[in-house]
């Protein structure tokens, strides 16, 4: 599609480039050749599928309320209010004539995005005059859907003699295929990120979206950023070797923390927990890297026992053609959208039962927000938990809450969650003339206070209500503070950022290029963990997604639409995870709390990488890891 003379995909883009995506700061063209230490490499990647548990599904249905014609949509998605304007302007509506009400969405992943059932449920039900209902088969809905986006990158990275990193110069072209979906936002987020989350003096940073004939891609965990950090982080993990250094000391050293500027020029102020996840990870790091040393000392000895003890292989076969290596990655993560509005609102209510409603129309696609809305509503209000009630994720009943994606919904409407809870407690304490340090407890219908000494109370049922019940309301409303780029990429694109640390064991078998992962451990700094038990599964499932990403998952259209030839890794794949979580609070976020969706997984994949270098010395720049591509390059470059 870029090659001179190639036929446009679209009249519009004569060059099949929908958008590029730039960041530039310092002489990046000097610094490279003056430097004592550059290294250069390569990565390409493929396409994948989100492969989400529930396949598309949903129905919808027209009706008449109040002589005005309306749809109700009841569907999975991870953006109610894009549907319901999407729709209405499709089909010639008001957006109040749209109603979506999401099913509970069985996983998105940024899949459900983009808008895919929804007009043809619409349609049939107008054209039949009767509610129309549709359920995509696995085939259908991975032939129709969006998937990650291709890459083809390249870099280089400069250092001084002690090791400093002074430059940082990155390509990338990412495959967005007919349509441009998200391809803009990829192409706009990677630049940011690519030179990673470490001290560099000059980064340049240039990204295109390219059309093809090719599947459309979309938005998936991460936005493109996953597939720039496998280069970036093999390139870091060449500088550690050739300075003689251990991969996780020299990734402290170069680390950015609290008062840094980055290559955007934003000053990191507070909540940069690269080192401290670092420093987490590095009594397991020297424990395997000890145990990869050993296994793989014995195994160049020959050593027979070897094949009926400690062999990972089932069937302990091949046992001298075994190599154990530990790899490292590190990871940061811009929370929300880039640089563009990013708001939220909610609405709570007390009712005449003395129960809490929360409006809460911050989609749940598997990640929780039903359960961490609640909490920090409550904790806002100084109730129990137990006391909320929820009304979700409706366009009638609950106000624009934003997209589920990006990472945001802890950061952003956690603090609309918690703005709407203290709006609602400073009301409850004016019906009680109470201060602000005033504690609060709802006694059935009996709405209660004490301060100081002196109590009030209220009984709830002598006060008035509105139609949906509520005696008293409160609102929030955040929207996270940003500077837009400049040409160059400077400004303050994100609010906040994620950091992580993650590293693979893994035994490459020599002879079936094969690779087994043994264990992950990962430290993840997420400001502050609302739910802990939510953020470790949300850290196990992007690992899981990353490890198939790096060994196995690669999409072809017409030739990969199922679960039998598009591989995913099932429950025997996925090794023990080890979960460290790092809190730096957050000054802006609700509690102290960032987000961790994306940044779970954004680490996995150029950790298991970098062990596999370990193990066999051979530095892969394609992913999949299939054997075939690992035989052929250990065939090229030998192994160790």
């Amino acid at each position: 599609a870029l090659a001179s003379g190639a036929a446009a995909v679209h009249e519009r883009w004569p060059g099949n480039v929908l958008c590029r995506g730039r960041v530039s700061r310092g002489d990046v063209d000097s610094a490279v050749a003056a430097a004592p230490a550059v290294v250069r490499a390569t990565m390409r990647t493929a396409y994948v599928e989100h492969a989400y548990i529930e396949p598309e599904a949903g129905y919808a249905q027209w009706s008449i309320e109040d002589d005005v014609e309306r749809v109700t949509v009841f569907a999975c998605t991870q953006t109610p209010y894009m549907d319901r304007d999407e729709l209405a302007w499709m089909f010639g509506l008001q957006p109040t004539q749209v109603r979506i009400v999401p099913s509970g969405v069985g996983g998105g992943f940024g899949g459900k995005l983009d808008i895919s059932i929804q007009p043809l449920l619409v349609a049939a039900a107008r054209k039949f005059g009767r509610p129309a209902r549709i359920v995509y088969t696995r085939p259908e809905s991975m032939a129709a859907t969006t998937k990650r986006h291709p890459a083809r990158m390249s870099a280089a990275l400069a250092a001084d003699r002690d090791g400093r990193l002074l430059a940082y110069d990155f390509e990338g072209d990412f495959n967005t295929g007919a349509y441009s979906s998200w391809g803009p936002t990829v192409a706009n987020r990677v630049p940011i990120h690519a030179s990673g989350p470490y001290r560099v003096g000059a980064v340049r940073a240039l990204t295109r979206a390219v059309f093809t004939n090719n599947a459309i891609a979309g938005a998936f965990r991460g936005f493109g950023v996953p597939q720039s950090t496998l280069l970036n982080e093999t390139l870091v993990d060449m500088l550690a070797q050739q300075f003689g250094r251990d991969p996780l000391d020299y990734r402290f050293e170069h680390a950015l923390r609290a008062g840094d500027t980055t290559p955007t020029g934003q000053r990191l102020a507070a909540s940069v927990g690269m080192q401290a996840c670092l420093a987490a990870l590095r009594p397991g790091w020297r424990e395997a890297r000890e145990r990869a040393d050993a296994f793989n000392a014995r195994a160049l000895a020959g050593a027979r026992v070897l094949a009926a003890t400690t062999s990972s292989d089932p069937h302990r076969r091949y046992a001298a053609a075994k190599r154990r290596g530990v790899g490292i990655a590190c990871m940061w993560y811009g929370i929300g959208n880039t640089v563009i509005a990013n708001p939220s609102s909610m609405q709570v209510a007390l009712r005449r039962n003395g129960r809490i409603m929360l409006y809460n129309g911050a989609v749940d696609i598997g990640q929780g927000t039903y359960t961490i809305m609640a909490q920090i509503c409550a904790d806002a209000l100084g109730v129990p938990v137990a006391l909320v009630d929820q009304t979700v994720s409706d366009t009638d009943l609950t106000l624009d809450a934003g997209k589920s994606s990006a990472s945001r919904q802890t950061f952003v409407s956690g603090n609309a969650a918690k703005a709407a809870g203290e709006d609602l407690r400073a009301r409850l304490l004016a019906l009680l003339a109470l201060p602000a340090h005033a504690r609060l407890q709802l006694d059935g219908a009996m709405l209660c206070g004490e301060a100081d000494g002196r109590r009030a109370s209220r009984d709830l049922a002598s006060l008035p209500a509105d139609e949906r019940g509520d005696v008293a309301l409160g609102s929030g409303y955040f929207d996270p503070p940003t500077v837009p780029l400049d040409a160059d990429g400077q400004g303050v694109p994100y609010a906040t950022y994620g950091f992580a640390a993650q590293f693979a064991e893994v035994e490459v078998d020599l002879a079936l290029g094969t690779v087994r992962v043994l264990s992950i451990h990962a430290a993840h700094d997420v400001g502050r963990a609302i739910n802990p038990t939510q953020v470790e599964g949300q850290i196990h499932g992007g690992i899981a997604q990353g490890l198939g990403m790096a060994l196995m998952e690669e999409y072809h259209a017409g030739r990969t639409d199922n679960l039998h030839d598009y591989l995913i890794p099932t429950a025997g794949d996925i090794p023990p995870i080890v979960v460290h979580l790092v809190e730096d609070a957050e000054p802006l976020g609700p509690y102290g709390a960032k987000g961790v969706g994306e940044p779970a997984l954004v680490a996995t994949a150029p950790a298991i990488l970098n062990a596999i270098h370990h193990a066999t010395g051979v530095r892969m720049a394609e992913v999949p890891v299939t054997p075939d591509r690992l035989r052929a390059a250990l065939r090229h470059g030998g192994a160790r």
